[in-house]
């Protein structure tokens, strides 16, 4: 087993690295500098001499890409060019939002998917497994915003029993609480977890009606089991590895891909940071948002890594 770590997390490290170089580069081959692309074509020569020479860009790539990675390894961060702060900061700020929201529909992803999942298998080619593919494939087809427009339409505009957008904080000094906080991200959760748990159901049922058919699950059945008793004992754990799989994906997924539902919602989360960097021109918050997004989905495929050998002994000598 901690071989078997050692291995994954070399694997981790190294990915990192990769992500940290290309995400360097990209910025680095924008047409222009980056101070043309911030400034934009009206800017005059001195103020574009003065902006390099605040970004570092005077210097050579190499310098700037080492001065970058330390910095982060560090803990220190460059100044966003809109908000004059430390990127880190703004970050910071913007997961107390994005983090809780994508872990909320998460959770309601897995919830709806095993249930549903597991429903139309033990029912498999009976009506309860048609009705629930055809909902999957209808919650495949639905766009989050588009589904997000609808929850507001009906719970905010029509029934009126939450706000349409915003977020008020998770203290009362920000004019929130624990309690309107979760109310504020319940219709985003569940505009993010629909679609995401229509794919992990259909992901489950497939996984599981194919252990269904696996000969030590019949000798279970021979022996006495349930049907409903071997699903539960027996199969259910063997069928989580494609499940793990595409659930963590998932969940890195919903960690960076709230733009559009963020900005729906009007939620300040690290999606609209990102859209509103984008806008201003601030590649200082880019290049570290995304480097921060790269990193969690690396982290979550090495969490799920870590998973497998859990649930299933043999992977940890493969």
């Amino acid at each position: 087993m901690t071989v078997f770590l050692l291995r994954r997390f070399a694997t981790f490290l190294a990915t990192l690295a990769i992500a940290s170089v290309v995400v360097f580069a990209v910025l680095e081959l924008l047409p222009g500098s980056a101070a043309e692309v911030i400034l934009g074509d009206t800017a005059t020569p001195e103020s574009l001499a003065a902006l390099n020479t605040k970004l570092g860009l005077d210097r050579p790539a190499a310098e700037r890409y080492a001065a970058w990675v330390g910095g982060l390894l560090q803990g220190r961060t460059s100044n966003s060019i809109s908000y004059d702060t430390p990127t880190a900061e703004l970050i910071a700020e913007r997961l107390q939002v994005t983090l809780p929201l994508a872990l909320m529909a998460m959770a309601l992803t897995v919830v709806l998917a095993l249930v549903l999942g597991l429903y139309a298998a033990s029912r498999h080619n009976q009506l309860g497994d048609v009705g629930v593919m055809a909902a999957s494939q209808v919650g495949i087809a639905i766009p989050n915003f588009w589904f997000a427009i609808l929850l507001i339409l009906l719970f905010a505009v029509k029934l009126q029993w939450v706000s349409a957008g915003g977020f008020p904080g998770w203290t009362e000094d920000d004019g929130g609480g624990l309690v309107e906080g979760v109310v504020a991200l319940i219709l985003p959760a569940v505009a993010l977890a629909v679609v995401q748990a229509a794919i992990l159901a259909r992901v489950t049922r497939s996984a599981v009606l194919e252990v269904m058919r696996e000969d030590f699950v019949r000798t279970a059945r021979a022996k006495g089991l349930t049907r409903r008793q071997a699903l539960w004992r027996h199969v259910l754990r063997n069928a989580m590895i494609p499940v793990l799989t595409v659930a963590g994906l998932q969940f890195a997924n919903l960690v960076t891909g709230t733009v559009v539902v963020e900005n729906v919602f009007v939620l300040p989360g690290v999606g609209r940071l990102v859209f509103q960097a984008i806008s201003n021109r601030d590649l200082v918050v880019v290049r570290d948002v995304v480097m921060l997004l790269a990193a969690v989905v690396v982290a979550v495929n090495f969490v799920v890594d870590v998973l497998y050998a859990l649930i299933d002994p043999r992977l940890r000598h493969a």
